[in-house]
Formats: C-alpha cells, structure tokens, sequence
C-alpha cells in the first residue's frame, strides 16, 4: 500500500517529511467481509434490489411524462424525486456489487472523495426535495384557490432546481474538510462506501471541531428541512380535520400519507446515522442503518407512491393495456 507523507508549514507550503500522519493513496472498503459465506447471497439480494429500484423509479418517470392526468405539480415533484432515488442508489450501489463479486474493496483517494461528495449531495437534494412536495401539499390542501397561481411551472422548475443546487458548496466543503484531515496507519473503512462517520474514525488528532462542523451542517440540511416538513403537515391536518366531508378528508389525508411514509422512512435512519454521538460500539448498527436509507427507501418509494394511489394506479393499468394492445 503507497501512502503519501506530508505535513502543512507556514505560508502555505507543502513539504514531504516522515512523520506518523499519513494520506492513504487508497482506501479499504471492508463492507460485508466479516461474513465472507454470504457474499454471493448478498450479491444477488443487491442486485435484484437495484434491478427493482431502476424498473419502479423509472416506471413512474415514464407515466408522469406520458399521462395527461399526471401533468400536475406534484407528480413533477414526485417524478424528479424518482429520478434522483435513481441516482442516489446508483452513487453507491454498482461499486457494493463490484467489490462483492471482485471480493475486493480498494477504492482510490479520488474515487472516496468522489463517492462521499455525490452522496452528500444527493442526500441533502433529498432532504430539500421532500421539504418542497410537503410546501406542494400545503398549497394545495390548504390554499387550494390559489394553487394553481402559486405552484405553476416556472415555480416548481425553480423550486427543484434550488434543490439541487443549494447542497452543491456545502457538501463539497465538508468533503474537502474531511478528506484533508490526517489519517493513521489505518486505510481500511468499515463501511461500504465512503461516508462521514466511518471516515471520521480512521482520523488522528483532536477532531473536536471537525465533528462539530459536520453536525452543524446535519442539523441546517436535516433538522431544518424535517422542521419545515412537520409545520407543513401541522397545518395540512388541521386543514384537512375541519374539511366537512368524509369524502374530502380520506381523499386530502390519502394524497399526503405516502410522502409522509416516506419522509420518516428517510429522515428517521439518516439522522440517527448522522447526529448520534460518535461510537464504535455499533458499526454493525451503522451499517443497517445506511443500508436502510441508500438501498430499501428508495426502493420502497414506488410501491408507496404507486399502491397508495389511486392515480398512479391507474395510469399504469391504462400504459399497460397500451403495451399489450401495440
């Protein structure tokens, strides 16, 4: 293994001297090597998995282009979340499968540093993406003369834009700052990508206010977008208690509860992964968890949105009559 040793002087000047900090050329990522029998199982239930996530996700990509009745803002917002589940799951999932079928886990100081900067992007696009379709869903159930002024289309185009774009400078700085800590003698990750709180263990050093910055910025692009979520839904209920029909509130209350399924299916295991105190107790526990978020959430987000709506449903039984008839 080649390790680069380097040290900061005054003025800005890099200069190679021995000393016991070192940037690894290369990470280890352990992933599941501590049961070596399953590979292979875990290869095909991963595989399948993605296989699952790229058909639903892309499914309902497809029927909201091509159904008239689907032309509406919040299935643009539910489209372009699909999508990005798509690439979110693709970030990390194909080099788990690699290093599963290689039983290798090498991964270059560039490839880490790329693998974490997407996923945390990505990541924090998730988290503002379900703040704006519950901001959706507060217009339209408790502003519903207004919605259709409120949420056109240069509107919602901004909104996902601003989504995407808003995490882009804060995730590449927290890349920078953790990938430009030293590390010890260790390059092994016991993870299966390179993420924060696995990468914080192999640093050296007092790391206190490192571990402050990356909590700070969990708490403005978790907790903040989670916040914003819960006033919304606040309101929509109280909106929805006071709507005189039974008809309306199973209808208003059907048309929020799979976001609401999926937004604490997300925020629920990627805040305890990522504002939990610092542990090595756990790491098997880590592992589920980050598996939970990255793999089964977005693979779980199709059936939710497709078996809980009538909608949805129903624009699949007509796109598949059309293939059967052609």
């Amino acid at each position: 293994m080649q390790f680069k040793h380097v040290n900061l002087q005054r003025g800005n000047k890099l200069k190679i001297i021995e000393t016991n900090l070192t940037l690894p050329m290369e990470f280890v990522l352990l992933g599941f090597s501590d049961i070596p029998k399953l590979h292979w199982f875990l290869f095909g239930i991963f595989l399948f998995i993605y296989i699952i996530i790229l058909l639903g996700n892309g499914i309902i990509i497809l029927i909201t282009r091509v159904e008239p009745t689907l032309q509406t803002p919040m299935y643009f917002f539910i489209s372009n979340f699909s999508f990005l589940e798509i690439c979110y799951v693709s970030v990390t999932l194909p080099r788990m499968l690699m290093d599963l079928f290689t039983l290798k886990g090498s991964i270059s100081f560039f490839a880490c540093a790329t693998q974490m900067c997407l996923f945390l992007i990505l990541g924090a696009t998730e988290c503002f993406l379900l703040a704006v379709m519950s901001y959706d869903r507060y217009v339209a159930i408790c502003n519903p003369l207004h919605y259709p002024v409120v949420m056109n289309h240069r509107v919602c185009t901004q909104l996902v834009v601003g989504s995407w774009v808003i995490g882009i400078p804060i995730q590449v700085g927290q890349t920078y700052q953790i990938l430009s800590l030293p590390f010890c003698e260790s390059n092994q990750i016991n993870h299966f990508f390179c993420d924060i709180p696995p990468l914080l263990k192999l640093a050296c050093g007092n790391i206190f206010v490192n571990e402050i910055v990356v909590f700070i910025f969990a708490v403005l692009i978790v907790t903040v977008p989670f916040m914003l979520i819960l006033a919304s839904y606040s309101r929509i209920i109280s909106t929805i208690l006071k709507l005189p029909s039974n008809t309306g509130r199973t209808k208003a209350f059907s048309t929020c509860s799979s976001h609401l399924i999926v937004v604490f299916l997300f925020y629920g295991s990627a805040s305890i992964t990522y504002l939990k105190p610092k542990s090595n107790k756990y790491e098997g526990t880590d592992k589920l968890l980050s598996l939970f978020y990255t793999i089964l959430t977005p693979m779980f987000n199709p059936l939710i949105y497709s078996l809980r709506n009538k909608d949805v449903t129903g624009a699949l039984r007509k796109l598949f009559t059309r293939l059967v008839a052609v």
